[in-house]
C-alpha cells in the first residue's frame, strides 16, 4: 500500500531487515527487481509497482528513457499511475544487488540469457532467487548458466503482462522447496495464476499455440484472404480474442521465429522474408497486419 514500508502480502517499499530474513516466510515482502527494458520487463514493472518498490536495470540510458515511458503509460493505463514512481530505472547493475527476487527478462536469445543470468547470479546474494521469463528455452540449462539452480526459477509471463492472468512456473529439477514456495508466492502478489508445467521447449502454451499461428500465415498465404478477414473468423468464430496475426504482430515476428526454432517447428518463409525487411511486427509499426 502506498506510504507503507511493506506488508505481508506485498512486495516491499525497502529492504526487509526483519530478524530471519526472506527465507523464513514464502509469504514475506520480496524486494524485486527486472533487468530488462522491453516490453515484458516493463509489464512487469507496471504489474509490480502497485504492491511496492522495483528496481528495473536497462542497458542505455536511451532504453531507459524507453522504459521510462512505457511504464509511465502502463501505470496510467492501469489505473494506478501514481504507482509509476515506485520504479526506479538505473543503467547500473550493481543496484540489483540488494533483491531477493531478481528476474531476467531480456530478448529470446540462449547466449545473452546466459551471460546475464551468471552475472545476475554474482550480484544477488546466495540465498535470493532468479529467475527468466524465457517463453521457450531450457530452464534447465539457463539454472545451470545462472550458477545457482538451487534457486531458480521460470517465470513465463504472457504479454500484455498487466493484462494475462497466466504465469506458466518452470523449475529446474535441484530447485530448493523453499524457491517453489517463494515463486508461487509472488505470483499471488502479483494477481496471477501460476501453473507449473514440464521443462520441454515452449512449455505448454507456444508448444501448442505456434504451430497453430504458423498454420494461419501459411493459409494466408495459399489462399490469399486478407489479413484482417482471417482473424476475424478466428474471433468470432473461435471465441479467440485476438486472431493469429495480429497475435504474431504482437508477439514480434522475430521472437516468434526464434521460439519456433526452439520447439522445432517449420516457420514459414513469410515470416523470414518480413524480418530480413526489417519488419517485426507492431513494435516496428509494419508485419502481418501493419503495412
Amino acid at each position: 500500500m502506498p506510504g507503507a514500508k511493506h506488508s505481508s502480502d506485498g512486495l516491499a517499499s525497502q529492504p526487509n531487515s526483519a530478524a530471519g530474513g526472506a527465507d523464513d516466510d514464502p509469504g514475506h515482502s520480496e524486494r524485486l527487481a527486472i533487468a530488462g527494458a522491453g516490453a515484458v520487463a516493463c509489464g512487469l514493472a507496471v504489474t509490480a509497482a502497485p504492491h511496492g518498490e522495483v528496481v528495473l536495470w536497462a542497458r542505455s540510458e536511451e532504453s531507459a528513457a524507453r522504459a521510462r515511458a512505457e511504464i509511465d503509460k502502463g501505470c496510467n493505463r492501469a489505473g494506478h499511475a501514481w504507482a509509476s514512481a515506485r520504479v526506479r530505472i538505473t543503467s547500473e547493475l550493481d543496484d540489483l544487488a540488494s533483491a531477493s527476487f531478481a528476474i531476467e527478462a531480456i530478448a529470446e536469445d540462449p547466449d545473452h540469457k546466459g551471460e546475464l543470468l551468471a552475472t545476475l547470479g554474482e550480484h544477488l546474494a546466495p540465498d535470493e532467487i532468479l529467475a527468466t521469463t524465457t517463453s521457450s528455452l531450457s530452464i534447465e540449462q539457463l539454472a545451470q548458466a545462472s550458477g545457482r539452480p538451487q534457486r531458480f526459477v521460470g517465470l513465463h509471463v504472457f504479454n500484455p503482462v498487466p493484462r494475462m492472468a497466466l504465469i506458466e512456473l518452470v523449475f529446474p529439477a535441484a530447485a530448493a522447496q523453499r524457491t517453489r514456495e517463494r515463486a508461487r508466492a509472488l505470483c499471488n502478489v502479483l494477481g496471477k495464476t501460476a501453473v507449473e508445467v514440464p521443462d520441454t521447449p515452449g512449455f505448454v502454451v507456444n508448444r501448442l499455440l505456434f504451430p497453430y499461428l504458423f498454420d494461419a500465415v501459411r493459409l494466408l498465404e495459399q489462399t490469399g484472404i486478407a489479413p484482417e478477414d482471417l482473424d476475424t473468423c478466428m474471433r468470432l468464430g473461435a471465441g479467440h480474442p485476438m486472431g493469429p496475426l495480429a497475435l504474431l504482430d504482437l508477439i514480434g515476428l522475430d521472437v516468434a521465429i526464434a521460439i519456433g526454432e526452439e520447439i522445432g517447428v517449420e516457420i514459414p518463409e513469410r515470416l523470414r522474408e518480413l524480418v530480413a525487411q526489417g519488419a517485426l511486427g507492431r513494435k516496428s509499426d509494419r508485419g502481418l497486419t501493419t503495412r
